[in-house]
């Protein structure tokens, strides 16, 4: 349920409601819009129902929310949500460039990665330090040595860090490197790591489960801003079909649709949903004209001798080219890059 107040309410009124909404073992979320404030109330719904909230100062409305997620609808929030990384707006007129090799192999590779993603425009440097594989004998990353490496690429580039946190015991270690904690497709549905990357104050990207319908995955996002954590990104990955040609199904669909249903900001990983790398360019351009706020491109050195996902990683090169390539796309649906 929400509860919209008048454009005049008081904070004194607004004060008063919230504590109101707490006595009746409730919990109060505040969502403070351009025109609105909205105070989107979390709990059993029957308990309001005989509340006369109306008769409260300052309250002009009040609204069931119909969607099971509630935090992450628009009802909640009207206006898009713009996630600020340090300077680096996500869900804002410019697009976010996340760029990297998919494993941090070494700090050579990864500085030579970093220097060069900048150069061509990527503002966040993406590489995974902790990997959740298919096979238990493959590359599983370099851990905090890995994280320590991202965090000496910032240090000489400037770019933001986004990396992937894998388990609840991580998230500490993780939060003390990176800007952007990642949930990986994999870990959509781990409840218990929602909840705590949900209590951090990080921005968390949230990568969609390759077979999640996108009711469960906003259901997903309602875990962390649930727990405290507003400042969420969600991220189209590619779905299983029956189709096999390519390594999953980039599901542009998903772009307008989940902003049509959510405010949060939504960005695109053609490397993982195309599995190609002669399709990335492609379908990044796709994403944003179907209005994604961002792309997660992997990009490596030397695809063939890649710890993981050579196949689908650009070479820096192909990388500029694309993102030359990607600015007159952006242009032409009124955002840049």
């Amino acid at each position: 349920m929400i509860i919209v107040l008048r454009p005049d309410a008081t904070k004194k009124q607004i004060d008063h409601l919230i504590e109101k909404v707490k006595k009746l073992g409730l919990k109060p979320m505040v969502s403070r819009g351009v025109e609105r404030t909205i105070i989107g109330v979390i709990g059993e719904e029957d308990v309001l129902r005989v509340q006369p909230l109306e008769a409260f100062p300052g309250v002009e409305k009040v609204m069931p929310i119909l969607k099971p997620y509630k935090l992450v609808s628009r009802e909640f929030k009207p206006e898009n949500s713009i996630v600020d990384v340090e300077g680096v707006k996500i869900g804002g007129k410019k697009i976010a460039i996340m760029a990297g090799p998919c494993s941090v192999e070494s700090l050579e590779m990864l500085m030579d990665v970093g220097k060069k993603v900048k150069k061509s425009g990527a503002n966040i440097l993406r590489g995974g330090a902790f990997k959740p594989r298919s096979s238990p004998y493959s590359f599983q990353g370099l851990g905090e040595e890995g994280l320590k490496f991202l965090k000496d690429v910032k240090k000489e580039t400037g770019m933001k860090i986004v990396t992937e946190v894998m388990d609840t015991r991580d998230v500490w270690m993780v939060e003390k490197y990176a800007d952007i904690l990642q949930v990986g497709a994999r870990n959509m549905q781990n409840f218990n790591l929602l909840k705590e990357v949900g209590l951090s104050k990080k921005p968390v990207l949230l990568k969609r489960g390759m077979s999640a319908t996108i009711k469960e995955f906003l259901m997903s996002a309602e875990y962390i801003l649930a727990a405290g954590n507003f400042n969420c990104i969600l991220c189209e990955r590619g779905i299983r079909t029956f189709e096999d040609a390519t390594r999953f199904t980039l599901d542009l669909n998903a772009i307008p649709l989940i902003k049509q249903l959510s405010h949060l900001p939504v960005i695109v990983d053609p490397s993982h949903g195309t599995g190609k790398w002669d399709l990335v360019s492609p379908m990044a351009k796709a994403a944003i004209a179907a209005g994604a706020d961002g792309l997660m491109i992997e990009v490596h050195t030397n695809p063939e001798e890649a710890y993981s996902d050579g196949e689908q990683s650009l070479v820096p090169y192909r990388f500029d080219v694309m993102m030359k390539e990607l600015k007159a796309v952006a242009k032409a649906v009124g955002r840049e890059i």
